[in-house]
């Protein structure tokens, strides 16, 4: 019961586009690269019912010193667009998130990484047509 309350909580959180738990985006089931919530999460090795979509909706990662750059190589239109990056942390914090609106020209973020960190951050692209996007990487 408890699993499906924070199931719920995880995926309402989702749904906004505000947050993004660490223990729902760490999640992993008994198979070590298969995600927890398919069909609510989607990654370059899990794009699910959006298969081949990957390459426009994926975050592309660039790490410079402190600083990490997110592109989500997509078309920003009226109708289809990246509506928010966010930058998460191993333990759930937000690092960082911006929200894209359909003028924008492209979909990039910049952060600040805080000094010292060392380990694993999520970035996350979603798309208002095609759904939530993850990549988990190392700094």
């Amino acid at each position: 019961m408890n699993n499906r309350r924070n199931f719920l909580k995880s995926g309402v959180l989702l749904a906004s586009g505000m947050v993004v738990s660490a223990p729902l985006l760490a999640a992993r089931s008994k198979k070590e690269h298969e995600p927890r919530f398919p069909g609510v999460i989607y990654t370059e090795d899990d794009p699910g019912m959006w298969d081949g979509k990957q390459s426009h909706h994926v975050p592309q990662v660039t790490i410079k010193g402190n600083s990490v750059t997110l592109f989500t190589d997509h078309p920003m239109m009226e109708v289809h667009y990246i509506v928010r990056h966010t930058l998460v942390d191993k333990k759930g914090k937000v690092i960082g998130s911006k929200t894209f609106y359909p003028s924008d020209e492209k979909a990039l973020s910049h952060f600040d990484i805080p000094v010292g960190y060392h380990g694993k951050l999520y970035a996350t692209s979603f798309c208002n047509k095609h759904d939530f996007w993850l990549k988990e990487f190392v700094i």
